[in-house]
């Protein structure tokens, strides 16, 4: 028997004081989205499931009481911390849910400068670890856009990356060693080697598992030394994407290491660049950094390889290290963001994916071509390539859109149709669906078709972690009632 949510708020308040189960309806509101349908925050009109209650926890030991209530009771866990979720995955996927908020669990645990890793609770901001690593010299060499108000939990469980990832890598490479609690209250710990052999990595399994899976509550990533006088800016405007794909692929195949290896559009650029390129240039840059040897060798290798595309024109550095000092997205860009949104109705949207060298071009063409002829009211459609591997790269697709529907709608007749039709395009060409915000729900329709005969794997993951299926419902896995209109089966 489903409980109701008066039931399951009592119940919660038998096990955590009171003040740590909140119910405040507007709370709740909020909660029951995330920047997903974040148009239903900015305008305040919420059709979406609430959830019983916002549960802050202080410790593992509470995690572990309320994941062991709610699979006692099938009560669906959504599991937060910074909030900064992008594709969904807060959204409540029944009604008998609970948002399950560890951003109280906030203590950094040791920095530990010998062995170059930090180990940090589940709240606790990555800027503020950034922070504290630099008083020692030290980065984690993580640095997303969301890097002022995202917390580590969320950024392991959304398998991120950060913008110095050709060099530094993604979050599954930084990470050492993890504490989860498992549904049913469990508490498991990975211990922090640098690497063994002992069957599978099971990291893998609590990395990117968007709280469908399992609750983190503890991190261990390593650490880089800071040498931020080391670094070297470069960059060059040249005449197509597709020059600037094979830039991006010498450099890599040479076995380069650039922390920021970057491509614009014409379109994407003028957001950014329209000081100093004109509106049919494209934009490749590069940042090297670390030891100032390997900086240098790196820096002259680039211009090398760019100086063999004779289309390409220098850009002077110091543009380039102006423009990234101002790349992250704090608490006041996403106000001013939020507040241009309303006063406006135009919404602006991003998609990213990966594929390689062969392809990415490919679907870059294609989904520009179909999204500009299908999708109404599009007045910005471009992209960028942010991060690079030896074998391929992501495209960031950035899109505007004048809405002219209510806008709890707007997921409906806009973003899900681009969605779609980028979707498409990728697996048509052998690329991947998503590179780094998770599939959330809003991309879950098209989960069966990126994994394709490895899906199997996937749901026995599913069923052996999480058989009362109470953590997440409808996150990767999508489930009768999270279904949205498309996908690959248009349903």
């Amino acid at each position: 028997m489903t409980l109701d949510h008066a039931t399951i708020v009592d119940h919660l308040q038998r096990l955590l004081p009171a003040e740590q189960v909140h119910t405040d309806p507007d709370e709740l509101a909020i909660a029951s989205v995330d920047n997903f349908r974040k148009l239903q925050n900015i305008f305040g009109v919420h059709t979406m499931r609430r959830p019983a209650a916002v549960v802050m926890v202080r410790s593992t030991e509470e995690v572990s009481a309320v994941l062991a209530f709610a699979q006692e009771h099938g009560v669906n866990v959504v599991a937060r911390t910074g909030g900064t979720a992008t594709e969904g995955g807060l959204e409540s996927g029944t009604e008998a849910s609970i948002v399950v908020d560890g951003s109280p669990m906030d203590r950094i645990v040791s920095i530990d400068a010998y062995n170059m890793q930090a180990t940090v609770q589940c709240g606790v901001p990555l800027q503020r670890l950034e922070d504290e690593a630099r008083k020692v010299g030290l980065t984690t060499g993580h640095s997303p856009q969301s890097k002022p108000i995202a917390s580590m939990g969320g950024l392991v469980a959304t398998r991120s990356i950060g913008q110095f990832s050709t060099l530094y890598g993604g979050i599954e490479d930084l990470v050492v060693g993890c504490e989860v609690v498992l549904p049913g209250g469990e508490v498991a710990r990975i211990k922090n080697v640098p690497r063994r052999a002992a069957g599978p990595d099971i990291r893998h399994v609590v990395i990117g598992n968007e709280g469908a899976l399992c609750y983190i509550t503890e991190v261990t990533v390593k650490l880089f030394p800071y040498l931020p006088e080391n670094n070297i800016y470069m960059g060059w405007t040249l005449p197509t994407m597709q020059e600037g794909f094979e830039v991006l692929r010498e450099v890599m195949v040479a076995g380069y290491k650039p922390s920021v290896a970057r491509l614009y559009d014409y379109e994407d650029g003028q957001l950014h660049f329209s000081h100093f390129a004109r509106p049919d240039e494209c934009i490749v840059l590069f940042m090297a950094e670390g030891n100032a040897g390997i900086t240098r060798a790196t820096a002259d290798g680039i211009h090398e390889i760019v100086a063999k595309h004779p289309s390409c024109s220098p850009v002077d550095p110091k543009l380039i290290e102006e423009w990234f000092l101002d790349l992250v997205w704090g608490p006041d860009k996403v106000q001013r963001e939020d507040d241009r949104i309303r006063t406006t109705r135009n919404v602006n949207r991003t998609t990213e994916i990966s594929a390689d060298w062969s392809s990415i071009n490919r679907i870059y063409d294609a989904a520009i071509a179909r999204i500009r002829a299908e999708i109404r009211g599009i007045t910005l459609l471009g992209g960028h390539s942010s991060h690079s591997y030896i074998n391929g790269t992501n495209m960031y697709f950035n899109y505007f859109y004048d809405i002219d529907c209510a806008p709890e709608l707007e997921n409906d007749e806009f973003y899900f149709p681009i969605i779609d039709i980028i979707c498409e395009e990728t697996l048509r060409f052998g690329g991947s669906i998503v590179h780094h915000h998770g599939i959330g729900k809003a991309r879950a329709a098209w989960v069966r078709e990126e994994y394709g005969s490895s899906y199997g794997m996937l749901e026995t993951l599913k069923r052996a972690f999480d058989p009362a299926g109470v953590m997440n419902m409808g996150t990767i896995i999508p489930v009768p009632t999270t279904a949205r209109p498309g996908g690959p089966s248009g349903s």
